[in-house]
């Protein structure tokens, strides 16, 4: 158990991470922001896999693997309907989104 104080470490400033994602999701009103807030919120999940994998073994960083792979694709469909959205309406508000719904 080497690694338990650093583990603890990544844990805190991971769950540090998540929280200011939350807020950001919670608070803005930019598309692109809360989009970055999202993002933020899956790294910080992705550091408390490696935190984790760090005292329990390697699955973690597998799963990580995964995590990124998909958020990498979330991340392209994202922007691409963020852009398509900025492109009709010439703003990125969120209000926006909710006049596409019928």
């Amino acid at each position: 158990m080497t690694g338990a104080p650093l583990g603890d470490l990544a844990l805190v400033v991971s769950a540090a991470l998540f929280a200011i994602g939350v807020a950001g999701v919670l608070l803005r009103r930019n598309v692109i922001i809360v989009f970055m807030c999202v993002e933020l919120m899956l790294n910080a999940v992705n550091l408390s896999f490696v935190a984790f994998s760090r005292t329990h073994g390697i699955d973690g960083q597998i799963v990580v693997l995964f995590v990124i792979s998909v958020a990498a694709a979330e991340a392209t469909v994202g922007l691409a309907l963020i852009l398509a959205i900025f492109r009709h309406y010439e703003s990125v508000d969120l209000d926006l989104f909710r006049r596409l719904r019928w």
